[in-house]
């Protein structure tokens, strides 16, 4: 059975008098893609800086492996968590070698941070034949490849991916999406996923949290199930539904 790493227990977050988060309950297992879905407005970034202690929890608890933390940001980065931030976000006057190292600035062992990007680059080629490019001249999938990789730098225990497909070429999301199963089987690793591109993340998440107006209505162990669920179509159109 798998563990878990990382969870929100009935979460509420209010900005101002808005409710953002409105008791939200999530949790991320070892091994697993979660998928994070929902319209605009829905909580999906809140539950992302309530995890980095950059949202005001008014309830409810992080826990990390079943303890309750107080979340603080270098301290969950520690921790072993990660975060690729959505638009890709590369120093596009960094070259892909600078880009990478910088990805790992928190490791003080210089020997340590040669064998990290050496193994993050085996699972790149297409980086590896440029790693003296500056970002800039990169094509978006290949900003994207590099945001992924330098994100792998730490080799965290849990990953998270806010909208990677976005601005991407049909042909290039299943690309990053092959790319992020295989993260998942080759490392183990957790990774959750915010996204409004539906179809390719369910067909490689092992479970999905579908939110609407800061509450958690869909808790899905089986996304592939849900490419043909009407309920989806609901929570985008703004229409409530019953939570499950």
């Amino acid at each position: 059975m798998k563990g878990t790493l990382l969870q929100l227990e009935d979460v509420s977050v209010y900005y101002g008098g808005v409710k953002a988060l409105d008791g939200a309950s999530i949790e991320i297992d070892e091994g697993q893609v979660v998928a994070l879905m929902g319209p605009n407005g829905a909580g999906k970034s809140t539950i992302i800086k309530s995890v980095f202690g950059l949202a005001p929890i008014q309830s409810g608890h992080i826990l990390w492996h079943e303890k309750k933390i107080d979340p603080v940001a270098y301290e969950m980065v520690q921790r072993g968590v990660a975060y690729v931030p959505q638009g890709r976000q590369i120093f596009s006057n960094l070259t892909v070698q600078e880009n990478l190292e910088i990805g790992g600035v928190v490791i003080k062992d210089k020997r340590v941070l040669r064998r990290r990007i050496a193994d993050v680059l085996d699972m790149f080629s297409a980086l590896k034949k440029n790693l003296a490019t500056k970002g800039r001249e990169l094509s978006g999938g290949q900003q994207q490849m590099l945001a992924l990789a330098r994100g792998l730098i730490t080799d965290p225990k849990v990953l998270m991916l806010d909208e990677p497909s976005l601005g991407l070429a049909p042909k290039i999301v299943k690309e990053v999406y092959a790319k992020i199963k295989e993260i998942k089987e080759r490392r183990n690793m957790a990774i959750l996923v915010v996204e409004h591109n539906i179809k390719p993340l369910l067909e490689v998440a092992d479970r999905a949290f579908i939110l609407a107006r800061g509450k958690v209505v869909i808790d899905e162990p089986n996304p592939k199930s849900m490419l043909e669920d009407a309920r989806l179509e609901k929570v985008f159109l703004g229409e409530r539904i019953q939570s499950t």
